[in-house]
């Protein structure tokens, strides 16, 4: 009897996630069930400000703080922009190779 008191607890606590899930599911397809929401090429266009075909990490950084707010995964993107800069790299001559480019 605990059990299903345990499994009927779950239900209803899961339920609402449920909901949302198939709602924004259907919002996202079209009568036919075929997705209709931005692509990944899309998404990657809109973050391009300066049009040059990537999104390089000061791009994704400013769309995500338009759209999650200015710390959204603060410590993560703080990460990869030192990465983004060669300053993680141990290797001696990536070191060179970024100052080089740099310039």
């Amino acid at each position: 009897m605990k059990i299903f008191r345990k499994i009927v607890i779950l239900f209803f606590a899961l339920s609402p996630l449920i909901a949302s899930a198939e709602n924004l599911l259907g919002y996202l397809t079209d009568s036919a069930g075929k997705y209709i929401g931005p692509s990944v090429e899309d998404n990657i266009t809109t973050m391009d400000t300066d049009k040059n075909g990537f999104a390089d990490v000061t791009e994704v950084r400013a769309y995500l703080a338009l759209k999650h707010g200015k710390d959204y995964e603060k410590a993560l993107l703080d990460r990869w922009e030192i990465r983004s800069l060669g300053g993680s790299c141990p290797i001696p001559f990536a070191k060179e190779f970024y100052s080089e480019s740099s310039q």
